[in-house]
This record gives C-alpha cells, structure tokens and sequence, in this order.
C-alpha cells in the first residue's frame, strides 16, 4: 500500500467538482460491471454489452418462488437491483466467468454487503439503500436471524425473499461478487485511491491504520472495507467505508476504459467478466439498456443511506440491530414513487 502525495491541499471549488464527479460515476455502486461500460462512447458501449455480455456469468433460478411483493401504487416504472458481497468459505473463486466452485453451497458463504438500488424510470436518480448484515430479521423457515444467514441457508433466493419481506418491495435484478472477485477486481485497476480519515486498530486483523490517502491493492481493500473493531460506529462506519471505497473503485474504472485505450477497456472488461455474476433475466439488451441511462443522470439526483435502526442488542450471544421496518418500509415507497428526498 502506497502513499499518494498528490491529494492534499485541493482548494474547495476543485474538491467539490471532483466530489459531484465521483457521486455521478457511483451511481449503482456495487454494480460495478455495467459502470465499467458507461466510460465508453455509444457504438462501443452497444459492441461491448453484447461481446462481453454474453460472458457475464448468470445465476439460474436466483428468484424466489410463490407470491412476491406488487410494486406500490404509483412506481415510477424504474428498476430495483438487490447487490450483494459474499464473504467465501470454500477458498475458490464463487462468482463471475472464474468461478471454480459453486456461488452458493449450504452453509458455506454469508452474505458481507447487501444495497438496495432503485434507478428511477426517468432515469434522472438513483437511491442506494445499504442494509447492514447484523440487521435482525425473519427469514423464511428458519425463523429470526441475521440477515446475511439468508444467503447461507438458502442462497440468492431467500436472500431476495428476505429483502423483498423486510422492505416490502419487488426486486427486479440481482448481483453479486465474492471476496476473490472484489480483490481481482480492485488489483485489475492498479489500485484504488482511499482516504483514511482517522487513526485506528482492527484488533480482529491485528491491523493499524494510520490516516492518510493510499493507493489500496486488493488485499489492503478486502482489510478496509472489512474492518468494524475499532471504529467508533461499528458497522455503521463500516457500511460508509464500503460505500466511500466503491465510488473511488467505480471513478478508477472509468478512468481505466475508454476510446482512448482501447487496452486498458479490454482489461477492464475482461477483469469483470470473471468477477461478477448476475441473474439470468438480465438479458445483454437490459445491460446496455442500463449503460445508456447511467451515462445520462445527473449527479444531483444520487443518494445514500443506510436502513433505519432502532438500536443494537445481543441475541443469543449475537451482537444484532434491529431496524425501524416500518420507517424502512415508508423510506423505500417514497423511493419507488419518485417522492424521496
């Protein structure tokens, strides 16, 4: 891990064109497969999804079956994407063309990071709802839990059940990269600029970290964005460290694929097939499809936030969160119907 001694001393006005550029290009943060496309011009971008598309890996039977969620009166026509990092207990590669062992085996992976993504039907914003994975909840046949055990008792589609059931809402799309994808991915771009805005020890890694901007390869990343001991806000500050290290990823791609190197583009899109999986309802078509209109938002209409929570507790020994479903509920609705905020 490198430092960067470029960064200091930006003046407010650079510092601020440069946040609105990053918020713009983060968009689906954690889809980074389709954003990778969006730094490529319109006849490249159509040859890229369907060259590339068709090596996408696809999840058979990722949906749940029996009775789903009916979209809110009012939706606004857009499209909801359920984004998942697995953690991988089989030590093999489980996600993307790669993948050398199953994505989901019974008891062998949890889900690490899950984000509700909405891009509204206009195309004009998207709403990024990170869903922390101690959120205790009902999962269907196995009573209450920890969220991220949905995805290793189940795999994809209780983990969609789950989702749909505490939010209340239908999810159209899913994707999801495992540990080995998301370094691959992180080293496949040379590195990925971070700030770390404090001092701080990760006694569960044995890991300091001293403030400053580096250069993370995909170790240090996987480190990063993995770490909850020793921060202030627990989980919580560990959901801001994925969010704030998935922009600087997607800004790195973009600047890594483009008509001007049409190497580079190669590497990235080649690195990302191998990375990421997607359901087998996203045709090539909705990828471009998807592509097209994240190169059209605006900035100004990107969120974030995290479910509401009410309070932390332990469960049968278990540090859990409990969540404001109903508030969570009311936050997601006025998403789908274009009347968040």
């Amino acid at each position: 891990m490198s430092a960067q001694h470029s960064w200091p001393g930006w003046e407010p006005r650079r510092r601020a064109a440069r946040r609105r550029h990053l918020v713009r290009t983060a968009l689906v943060v954690g889809l980074v497969a389709l954003l990778g496309l969006a730094g490529l011009g319109a006849g490249a971008v159509w040859w890229g999804t369907q060259h590339y598309g068709g090596q996408v890996a696809r999840i058979p039977d990722a949906f749940p079956a029996g009775p789903r969620p009916p979209r809110p009166a009012g939706h606004d026509g857009g499209t909801t994407f359920l984004l998942a990092g697995v953690d991988n207990r089989s030590g093999r590669p489980t996600t993307g063309s790669g993948a050398t062992a199953p994505l989901w085996k019974y008891g062998a992976q949890r889900s690490d990071t899950l984000m509700l993504v909405h891009l509204s039907g206009d195309r004009r914003s998207v709403h990024v709802m990170s869903i922390p994975r101690d959120s205790w909840v009902h999962i269907e046949g196995h009573g209450s839990a920890k969220i991220n055990a949905a995805f290793s008792w189940g795999g994809p589609p209780l983990m969609m059940r789950t989702v749909e059931r505490l939010v209340g809402t239908r999810v159209d799309h899913f994707g999801v990269i495992d540990w080995h994808g998301f370094r691959d991915l992180t080293d496949a771009v040379g590195g990925v600029p971070v700030t770390v805005r404090e001092d701080s020890y990760d006694s569960a890694r044995d890991r300091h970290w001293k403030a400053g901007t580096y250069v993370m390869d995909g170790a240090d990343a996987l480190a990063y964005v993995g770490q909850r001991h020793g921060l202030p806000g627990g989980e919580l500050d560990r959901i801001k460290r994925q969010q704030q290290f998935l922009v600087s990823l997607v800004r790195q791609m973009r600047g890594k694929a483009g008509l001007t190197d049409p190497l580079g583009t190669v590497r990235m899109l080649d690195a990302i097939t191998r990375t990421v999986s997607v359901d087998d309802r996203m045709s090539n078509a909705d990828l471009r499809n998807l592509v097209f209109a994240l190169r059209r938002l605006d900035a100004s209409g990107t969120r974030f936030a995290t479910a509401p929570i009410v309070r932390s507790e332990m469960i049968d020994g278990q540090y859990a969160l409990i969540l404001d479903q109903k508030e969570l509920r009311t936050r997601w609705r006025a998403v789908e119907t274009g009347r968040a905020d």
